[in-house]
């Protein structure tokens, strides 16, 4: 038969309450009793029914989304799958919602993670910008006993929180080898548009990508990153201003989440069919841009997928249970008109 928390608890030499406590993820257990636990769960194999515990505690899964307000049509899709799984999961006790902040305000960030209650929520799956601030509030929500997933972007010093996203780095080098290729034997510039450099995500993009270029196309020379902070206006005089002074810029790499506003300030001063275009994600702008020449190429990781990964990890992590890392693994796909 298969060990219960009782036979547990005797294998460990602990009580049956401090043995739900560890268990449970709950506070003020010490590390010598988690210890004792977690040897005893390799020694009697031990295996938590999670349908079971959440039956007998009369309560679900609690998971929060917490996603930045700017990001345009790409975030809308992340927050459409968020939505429909919270609808589809409900039936298997699990309750997700979703909030957004402010990404520019690493502090607003940090104190709306510093008021998470630990009895009110299980875990959290976080896309923000990379700072101390952040980083430290996600820090001490997981010694409170949440579980957190770096969703998409994470923090470079954060190792014990599990991360959900493509390899950036190798992505943004996938771009840089598209470019150069596409470009040839022509010298010229690379002018690269990010939303803000602040973010892990868009910092592993950008030395991916200068890294292939460096090594394998000196004809090119990238240009230094542009910020729109998505501020339509701002980024459209910025890149103006760079178009109007660079003559012989030759390609394009939006290395952030949404190419539309920055592509259409581009299409304002130069034509796009005469540039070589490496955008990311898959959203209706980027597939009809890819369709019409606008766009060479996407760099892409299905929305989808990653929530579902997020989920089924916080569900692991609250169950003490190691995720399946092939499962969980975020593919870089590579988009052309021609495999649309």
């Amino acid at each position: 038969m298969r060990p219960t928390a009782r036979d547990l608890a005797e294998a460990a030499g602990l009580s049956l309450a401090t043995v739900d406590r560890v268990l449970n993820g709950r506070p003020n257990v010490s590390k010598t009793a988690v210890g004792k636990v977690n040897a005893a769960i390799e020694r009697i194999g031990f295996v938590r029914n999670p349908a079971a515990v959440s039956l007998a505690r009369k309560k679900s899964y609690r998971f929060r989304f917490i996603l930045p307000t700017g990001g345009d049509l790409y975030l809308q899709e992340l927050l459409r799958r968020v939505e429909e799984l919270g609808t589809a999961l409900k039936s298997d006790l699990t309750d997700i919602d979703h909030v957004q902040l402010q990404t520019e305000d690493a502090h607003g960030i940090a104190h709306y993670l510093s008021e998470i209650d630990p009895d009110e929520l299980d875990g959290v799956a976080v896309m923000a910008p990379e700072s101390p601030q952040v980083r430290d509030a996600l820090a001490r929500l997981m010694e409170k006993g949440i579980r957190v997933v770096q969703f998409l972007s994470g923090q470079e010093k954060l190792p014990a929180a599990d991360f959900v996203g493509m390899d950036n780095f190798a992505a943004g080098a996938t771009a840089g080898k598209i470019i150069g290729k596409f470009v040839g034997q022509t010298t010229g510039k690379v002018m690269v548009i990010a939303e803000t450099m602040q973010s892990l995500d868009s910092i592993q993009r950008r030395h991916g990508f200068d890294t292939v270029i460096n090594d394998a196309f000196p004809g090119l020379q990238p240009l230094p990153s542009i910020e729109t902070h998505a501020n339509e206006r701002r980024g459209a005089q910025i890149i103006s201003r760079v178009l109007e002074n660079h003559a012989d810029i030759a390609a394009v790499y939006v290395l952030s989440s949404e190419a539309r506003l920055p592509l259409a300030a581009v299409s304002a001063v130069a034509d796009l069919g005469t540039l070589t275009v490496v955008v990311h994600e898959r959203t209706p702008f980027s597939e009809e841009a890819l369709r019409d020449g606008r766009v060479d190429a996407v760099i892409a990781q299905d929305p989808g997928h990653a929530v579902r990964s997020a989920i089924r990890i916080m569900r692991a992590r609250v169950d003490f249970r190691e995720p399946l890392a092939a499962q969980d693994r975020i593919r870089t796909e590579v988009l052309f008109r021609e495999n649309l």
